[in-house]
């Protein structure tokens, strides 16, 4: 076990600064994180888990990188129906049993205070993986590492402004409300194209990231604005593919009648776009385990990090682009 007097890192050292950083530029050194005489470095992951093809990748390239055989004991705890109650508990467990880091993956952006405090008084440090926490406690953990919800939502609405240059009406299919990625997605696009009076808000609803969810609310709106809707932004991958199928039992032909766009870049969604049934995919990238290994050597060797680490992503704007990446797709 790592000694925690050796990570006194004293949480300011973060800074508010913001680091790019490509998963790949992270294999350095010599891959043995290894604490104190020798023992695996213990890592308790409380995890989102089952909630779509994104988390699933995202995980598993957790529980990949960090092995035995990289010299750690990863503790993976997904939450019990993304109930928020059980990833406290077992962020209390990981904190009770003394492990040497704790990831975080929140299924809620708030009620993460006192859980963290409590990490912070055991000298456990925390790093946030994806979703942030509201309010952003900076100095309750060591830093957060996901691609920019900002600049991704933005990448969509400025498509968007490009493709409708004379405006147009859309519908905005949300992910779980109180979610900081839903959040930061909506505040994208909304400073981006929100103000634009050429363009019309029909409205948002949220389809917690579900494809069924997605599609009986795109039913419905599609009963009361079937000809009015040009444009849907679905805040994830399965939602806009379950706005694709509401589309084409209605009658419309997605990618003509009414322009989807999506955000994740699942494998699911690149063969959309290049049936031409998506508009425009917008990755975010969840191959960062690389990232969270080499921050949690720093950490654990006592070097600062910067508070957010951003994962770079791509954009998809076209059936050719997609086509492309589809050999190589890893998720």
């Amino acid at each position: 076990m790592v000694s925690k007097k050796r990570f006194r890192w004293l949480l300011s050292v973060a800074g508010a600064g913001i680091l790019a950083l490509s998963p790949s530029a992270c294999s350095g050194g010599d891959g043995s994180a290894q604490g104190d005489g020798g023992g695996l470095t213990r890592i308790g992951f409380v995890a989102v888990g089952p909630e779509g093809a994104w988390r699933q990748a995202n995980e598993a390239n957790i529980q990949e990188t960090f092995t035995k055989d990289a010299g750690f004991e990863l503790k993976y705890a997904p939450a019990t129906n993304l109930d928020q109650k059980s990833q406290i508990d077992a962020f209390t467990s990981f904190v009770d049993e003394g492990v040497d880091v704790i990831l975080l993956s929140a299924t809620e952006g708030s009620g993460w205070e006192d859980s963290l405090k409590r990490a912070q008084e055991a000298e456990i440090p925390v790093i946030l993986i994806d979703r942030g926490i509201e309010p952003d406690a900076t100095d309750l953990y060591v830093t957060r590492i996901a691609p920019d919800n900002f600049k991704v939502s933005s990448a969509v609405a400025e498509w968007a402004l490009k493709t409708f240059p004379q405006g147009g009406n859309y519908f905005v299919l949300e992910g779980p409300a109180g979610v900081s990625v839903v959040n930061e997605r909506n505040r994208g696009w909304n400073e981006t194209i929100g103000a634009k009076t050429e363009f019309k808000k029909l409205g948002a609803q949220t389809a917690n990231w579900s494809t069924e969810e997605a599609k009986s609310v795109f039913e419905t709106v599609l009963k009361s604005n079937k000809n009015d809707v040009q444009l849907v932004f679905a805040q994830n991958d399965e939602m806009g593919l379950g706005a694709v199928l509401a589309a084409e039992e209605a009658g419309l032909v997605p990618g003509k009648d009414v322009k989807i766009a999506t955000i994740d870049g699942t494998r699911g969604a690149l063969e959309a776009l290049a049936a031409g049934k998506l508009s425009f995919v917008a990755e975010y990238n969840p191959l960062f385990g690389q990232t969270a290994l080499e921050v949690v050597k720093k950490v654990l060797a006592g070097e600062s990090v910067d508070s957010y680490i951003v994962v770079p992503s791509l954009t998809f704007d076209s059936p050719e682009a997609a086509k492309a990446a589809l050999p190589e797709r890893k998720f």
